[in-house]
């Protein structure tokens, strides 16, 4: 069989060569990321957020009644990893404004999260 048209192959193999790369960099980039950490979380949390909430799961006593537990907040239908991160980046008074990393506020996110009944 002959090609009638070799600079259109070799046109649509280019631009399959650049496709395949862009996804496997964008793969590469996604893999390469630092996944959030909950036991890294739970440490902040218990330095940071313990004086006022209760972030122990085991914990029986809660520093302030009128503030929830994170068990509670991981129990919120509308509690995801997207609304954690963004309510941790700006300051809510009483909320002290700890000035948190992304990293930071991904691990605590993440500790938050795994409280959440399986």
């Amino acid at each position: 069989m002959m090609v009638s048209n070799p600079k259109g192959v070799q046109a649509c193999f280019l631009i399959w060569r650049r496709v395949t790369l862009a996804v496997s960099l964008i793969i590469a980039g996604a893999m390469h990321g630092r996944a959030q950490d909950v036991a890294a979380g739970r440490h902040l949390a218990e330095t940071w957020c313990a004086g006022c909430h209760m972030v122990a799961p085991d914990a029986t006593r809660s520093p302030n009644d009128a503030i929830p537990s994170f068990a509670a907040i991981a129990q919120m239908p509308s509690t995801t990893m997207s609304s954690l991160n963004a309510f941790l980046q700006s300051p809510h008074p009483p909320m002290p404004d700890l000035k948190l990393s992304r990293t930071e506020i991904s691990d605590i996110s993440a500790y938050i999260l795994s409280l959440r009944p399986r």
